[in-house]
């Protein structure tokens, strides 16, 4: 049987280890798995503001656990995660709100 990903426990734990870099601001290493290089785009294309950068990086993380959590196999985007924040904050919470 051949399978291209490892299992969550083990790109979860490549996750953090990535995220932990970004906040450090060192990368330790020259090379990526393919998903890791998609992530890392995709946080550069999001501009994030440097004054919210670790705060977003942080939400964004305890997501993406919770995520995986429930059974994801691979992390979702943080374009994704924002997409999602971003219309969270646009549905009211209680239908007699509006």
């Amino acid at each position: 049987m051949h399978d291209s990903l490892p299992d969550s426990d083990a790109v979860l734990a490549q996750f953090n280890r990535l995220i932990q870099e970004l906040l450090r601001g060192s990368m330790n290493r020259n090379t990526f798995r393919p998903w890791e290089v998609e992530l890392l785009l995709d946080i550069e294309a999001c501009n994030l503001r440097d004054s919210s950068r670790r705060e977003t990086l942080r939400r964004y993380q305890r997501a993406v656990q919770r995520h995986m959590e429930k059974g994801a196999r691979l992390p979702l985007k943080l374009s994704e995660y924002l997409d999602a924040v971003k219309a969270k904050k646009a549905t009211p919470k209680d239908p007699q709100d509006v």
